[in-house]
Formats: C-alpha cells, structure tokens, sequence
C-alpha cells in the first residue's frame, strides 16, 4: 500500500478534515467571543445612588456619571434596591453616595466618603475590571479634593472666599473611598474557575457518553422495544450522573476549601448536569448519528464563553448571549457562583438547567418516534413508527 493510497483512506481523511474543522472552529469561536473584553466593558450595568443633602452629592454624582466608562448607569434607585440588584447579579457596582456626605467633608474630625460595591461571585472580568476602576476613582476623587479644586467647588457654591479657603483646607485630607466586596472568592484561581470547571468536568463526559449510550441504544434494536432502551438509556446516564457526580464533588472538595454543608448540594447539581448535559448532546447524536459528535464540539466550545464564568451576558455579543439561553453551561455555572459563593437565590439557575434538560429529552424522544423505525428481532425494520 502506497502512501498516498493510505491518505485517501477514511480513517486518514476524516483526521485531516477534524483537524482543520476544529481549527477553524477553535480560532473562529475564541477570538470574537473575546474580543468583547475590554471592549464592551461599557456595557456593564451599574449605579449610582445619590442620598446627600448637602450641596456637593449632585455634583459628585455628575461626576461620576461622566469619569466612569459605562453608559448603562442607573440613578433612580433607592441603596437598598441597587445592592439587592448587585447580589442577582443584575448590576455589577454599585456607588452610594451617603447622606451627610458634604456635611463630613466639611467637618475636619469626621472623614467623608463614598461607597463603592462590587460582588465577587461573577464572572471573572467583570469584578476584576470593577476593582480597577473603583481604584482609578478613588484616586481622581482624592485628587479631586485637594485644597485648590475643592476651593474652587465651594466658591461656585457662592461660599466667601475666605470661607471657602478654611472649608477647602478640611477638606483636603478627609475624603476616604470606602470599597466593599460582598460574596469574596477565596484566593486562587482554581475557586475562581470552580463553577466552570465542575459544569465542563461532567458536560465533556456526557457527551462521549451520547454517542456511546445512542449507538447501543441502536446495536439492541430488536432486543427491546424503542421504549424500553430509551427508558434504559436514560436510567444509565442518570446512574452515571450519580458516580461521576460523586467523584468529581469529592475531587473538588479535597482541592478547594468548601464547607462540608455544601457536599449534597453540589453533589445533587452535578447529578442533574449529567443528566441535562447528556439530553442536549443527545440530540445530534440520536438525529444523524456519530456525525453528531463534530457538531457537538463546536456547540461546546460556544459556551465556554456564554457560560459567563469570564464575562457577563452584558458584555456578550449577540450569538454567545442568545447561546446562554439555550444552552445548559450558563445556568449550571451561574447556580454554581450562587451556591458556593453568593447569598441569592439559586432557584432560579437551577430551574433553568431543569428546563434544558427536560426540553432537550423531550426533543430526544420525537427524534425517536419519528426517525428510528421499530425493528424485529431479526433486525428488520417495521413500517410502524409509533415509539414502542
């Protein structure tokens, strides 16, 4: 056998074909997913929370909404509403501006100061990118406040110059940028990664699983009614969901310093993953067979990026955003920042995981009914198509 006979087998094509289609898909995905970092950091949602009496909060506040590079910045709402937006994760900082603010920046014993809250449990890019900007303000602001400007601000406030000069001088020093973390990630960017890396250690092992699981769902046609393997199709990805479940919980656990009180909970995620993740791989799989596999690697990869580990759906281009509705790695690693490290509601995340998974079955099961003809036990199809 010549070498060039050898090239043209199938074997030998297929892995020069897998290998530019993944190329290009790696390359293609990767890079315009992520070149919305920094550029749509303007898209993040933030506000600002004016509570000052005194003269200087509107001005400060203005401000702020010119000097801080979003254009999404939300001032009607009350400090309480705003932190409780910031906690679902529906605005990513939030600056209050208290309510003796000018009053203590006019007192020399008492330091004045803003508040800026940001929350830890969310995408990566996201709270670093908040913490850079809260210490670039801070610094303006300190600035902002020396004897000389702060002078000028007052005198625009019609206040006598001489008066001005002594308000100025207590000024000067008493400004003290208050920065607030809530729901902190430890140190370390394996409990950054934590949410994706549980997610994408159970999807990738779904996914095999589809292929293996539907191509015996095929080889005992004839052995069992369509209803019967499907039913025991599903019963083994949820057993899998179980093991796999367990032992990549324990692995998590004895690498990251996690309460102990959250083992069930991440355990009974990673069991509906399994199941979820397994469902939605399924679907090509059942409907064009192992062929399905090289549409379910790019699909993949598509959510690495709309899982919003990294970035936030604001910053998201349209395709990776409409992905992450869809899709079961965004709802599973949102629960994931909720359960382990945040305070709100995981309910919400979870149920949308749920969803997936039951609308992906129940595509599964039309794909069944209407594509794979019950076959006797000879191994001959029927012209029949109900499932069972």
């Amino acid at each position: 056998m010549k070498f060039m006979e050898f090239l043209k087998s199938k074997g030998a094509t297929s892995s020069i074909f897998m290998g530019i289609f993944y190329a290009i898909c790696m390359l293609g995905i990767f890079l315009p997913g992520y070149t919305a970092i920094p550029k749509n950091i303007d898209q993040l949602p933030i506000a600002i929370v004016n509570d000052d009496a005194g003269l200087l909060g509107e001005q400060i506040e203005e401000s702020l909404a010119k000097q801080l590079p979003f254009d999404n910045i939300k001032t009607d709402l009350s400090n309480t509403a705003a932190l409780q937006k910031l906690e679902d994760n529906e605005l990513t900082l939030v600056v209050h501006i208290p309510e003796t603010f000018s009053a203590d920046l006019q007192n020399s014993d008492v330091s004045s100061s803003i508040d800026f809250t940001l929350n830890e449990a969310g995408a990566t890019v996201v709270s670093s990118t908040m913490n850079q900007v809260v210490s670039q303000i801070n610094t303006q602001l300190q600035n902002q406040f020396s004897q000389q400007t702060a002078e000028g601000i007052l005198m625009n406030f019609n206040v006598p110059q001489e008066q001005a000069k002594e308000l100025a001088e207590k000024m000067e020093n008493s400004y003290v940028g208050n920065v607030v973390a809530i729901n902190d990630i430890p140190d370390g960017m394996h409990n950054n990664m934590l949410p994706m890396f549980l997610t994408m250690a159970l999807y990738v092992g779904a996914m095999i699983a589809a292929m293996q699981l539907v191509g015996a769902f095929k080889a005992n046609r004839g052995k069992a009614t369509k209803t019967r393997l499907f039913i025991y199709v599903q019963v083994t990805a949820i057993l899998i969901g179980v093991i796999a479940g367990l032992v990549s919980t324990g692995i998590a656990f004895g690498i990251n310093n996690l309460s102990s009180d959250q083992f069930l909970q991440v355990w009974g995620q990673q069991i509906l993953n399994y199941w979820v993740c397994f469902n939605f791989t399924a679907i090509v799989v059942f409907l064009i067979g192992e062929a399905g596999m090289v549409l379910n690697i790019p699909i993949l990869l598509v959510q690495t990026i709309a899982n919003g580990a990294t970035i936030s759906r604001d910053m998201m281009y349209k395709p990776y955003e409409w992905a992450s509705h869809i899709t079961p790695m965004y709802y599973s690693v949102q629960a994931y920042f909720a359960n382990l490290f945040g305070s709100t509601s995981v309910s919400p995340y979870l149920t949308g995981l749920a969803i997936v998974g039951l609308v992906a079955m129940l595509l599964n099961i039309v794909i069944v009914w209407l594509f794979h003809k019950p076959v006797d036990k000879a191994g001959n199809q029927a012209t029949a198509t109900p499932i069972g």
